[in-house]
C-alpha cells in the first residue's frame, strides 16, 4: 500500500497509523498527528481504491452504502499490511494506535470489528458503523475515541451512538465526543481527541 512513515524521537508510543477521507492523500492527516502526539511514530496510508479518481481505503455501492464484500477484503489486506510495515519499520505491531477521518474512520472500525488486537486504540472522527449483524472480537483495553457532529448529513447522531453500542458491548473503552457542526473536522474536536489521548496513552 502506498504509504510514509515518518520515526518519532519517542520508540515507547504508539505508531499514529493515519488514515485519509475519501479524496485524501498520506499527507492529509500528518498536521493531525502532531497535534495528538508530536513524539511518536506516524505510519500514513493511502486508500487502494479510487471512486472518480479519489482514493478510498473501500469501494461503497452510493453515499453511505458500503461495498461490503469489498470492505471485508480491503479490511484484511490493511490489516495484513500492518504486520508487514511492523517489521520493515521495527515497531511494536501491538502498539498502533489509529487516527481516520471519515471513510478512514470507516476502514479503522472495521478493523476493530473484524480482527481482535488490530489495533491498541482509535481515534474515529466521523465514523459510520462498519458492518451489522456480525459478532465482535473481544475488544477488552482497547480505546476508542469517537468524534460526532450532532447535525452531520453523512453520519446521522444515531448512527455514533449505535457504533459506540456496538463497540462497547465487544468491551472496548468507548469515548464519544459531539460538535455542533456537520461532517467538517473542526479545531474542537482534534483538542478533544488529543486530550483523551494523553489521559489514555
Amino acid at each position: 500500500m502506498k504509504h510514509l512513515f515518518q520515526k518519532g524521537t519517542d520508540p515507547n508510543k504508539p505508531v499514529l497509523l493515519l488514515l485519509h477521507g475519501t479524496g485524501g492523500t498520506e499527507q492529509d492527516l500528518l498536521p493531525l498527528a502532531e497535534k495528538i502526539d508530536g513524539a511518536a511514530s506516524v505510519l500514513s496510508v493511502r486508500g487502494n481504491v479510487l471512486e472518480n479518481g479519489m482514493p478510498r481505503f473501500f469501494a461503497r455501492l452510493a453515499e453511505g452504502v458500503f461495498d461490503e464484500e469489498d470492505l471485508i477484503f480491503r479490511t484484511k489486506e490493511l490489516y495484513d499490511f500492518l504486520g508487514e510495515a511492523s517489521e520493515k519499520y521495527a515497531f511494536d505491531r501491538k502498539n498502533i494506535v489509529a487516527i481516520g477521518y471519515s471513510n478512514g474512520a470507516n476502514i479503522a472500525g472495521s478493523l476493530l470489528f473484524h480482527y481482535k488486537d488490530s489495533l491498541k486504540g482509535a481515534i474515529l472522527h466521523h465514523p459510520m458503523v462498519p458492518r451489522r449483524g456480525i459478532d465482535l472480537p473481544d475488544l477488552t483495553g482497547t480505546e476508542v475515541f469517537i468524534g460526532a457532529g450532532t447535525n452531520d448529513p453523512m453520519c446521522p447522531a444515531a448512527e455514533s451512538e449505535e457504533l459506540k453500542k456496538l463497540l462497547e458491548e465487544a468491551r472496548a473503552n468507548v469515548g464519544l465526543h459531539w460538535e455542533n457542526y456537520g461532517h467538517q473536522l473542526t479545531y474542537g474536536e482534534v483538542e478533544a481527541a488529543a486530550a483523551w489521548y494523553k489521559k489514555h496513552f
